[in-house]
């Protein structure tokens, strides 16, 4: 019993950390949608990035234990998506499709590692403004090298598939086989199905934006043409019924959010 408990200790342990991060992402993107909504009904606010979001959190009361458990949630995040990724406890395989998925949760978590390191350093005090500007530095720097624009359009390309796979994941409702539904009543999950369909749909929007300026900022080599979130979120602002537009995809922002809750407590996690 006690070998058995010990070779389990690691899985659960990962779990937790799994639940953990989960909880932490659905953290910030409340945050993003919130201040977005707020900018959006003319209560204050504004448009900010993930790492905006931080800086929100951080300047909170009690924000330095707030980032402590921000931290501590998105490593716990990293974590799990490098397990998904490596170890495939979800079975995705080793096919084209399920390598590229693959490719693509370990993406995801050197991205929130990113964002990790990004928060310890202001817990540190040390920041720098992270929003549109170092989007536009960093794609001025690949476009300046050898087939940089081809790479930038490439990346371009495939924040659009993310984007794309976000819009049929809502359509399909495909996160509903990684939940445990025997937990979750029908009320609750018809709930949770449409907040989920919702926000996934607001983040397609989002990552479709942000693909197609980097697409174009390759096609006509200008990096000033990237942007983030951030960016995303005040292009929508800049068209017609723009602030309603930018309200609908705040408030699905928020929902992708409480997804991200629903995942920390009701999603199968064995690794």
């Amino acid at each position: 019993m006690s070998t058995h408990a010990t070779q389990r200790a690691p899985s659960k342990g990962v779990e937790w950390l799994a639940r953990f991060g989960y909880a932490a992402k659905g953290v910030v993107y409340v945050v993003i949608g919130v201040l977005a909504a707020m900018s959006a009904f003319h209560i204050g606010g504004r448009t900010t990035s993930t790492h905006g979001a931080m800086s929100t959190i951080g300047s909170q009361p009690f924000g330095q234990i707030l980032l402590i458990v921000m931290a501590a949630g998105l490593i716990g995040y990293v974590i799990w998506r490098f397990v998904q990724a490596i170890k495939d406890p979800e079975h995705r395989g080793r096919s084209p499709g399920g390598l590229l998925k693959r490719v693509g949760l370990l993406g995801s978590g050197v991205i929130y590692a990113s964002l990790a390191v990004y928060t310890i350093r202001l817990l540190i005090g040390s920041h720098s403004s992270g929003g549109g500007s170092t989007k536009q530095s960093m794609t001025a720097r690949l476009m300046s090298h050898e087939g940089g624009v081809w790479l930038v359009a490439a990346i371009g390309a495939l924040i659009v598939g993310i984007a794309i796979m976000q819009f049929v994941r809502a359509y399909k409702r495909g996160f509903e086989k990684r939940w445990s539904v025997a937990t979750m009543g029908p009320t609750q999950r018809r709930w949770a199905g449409h907040i989920a369909q919702w926000g996934l749909s607001a983040r397609g929007v989002v990552f479709l934006i942000m693909g197609a300026f980097l697409l174009l900022g390759a096609w006509q080599t200008d990096p000033d043409e990237a942007t983030g979130l951030d960016g995303a979120l005040n292009a929508l602002s800049g068209e017609s019924y723009g602030l309603v537009l930018l309200g609908v995809v705040a408030l699905g922002l928020i929902c992708y959010g409480l997804y991200c809750w629903v995942n920390a407590i009701h999603r199968r996690i064995d690794p």
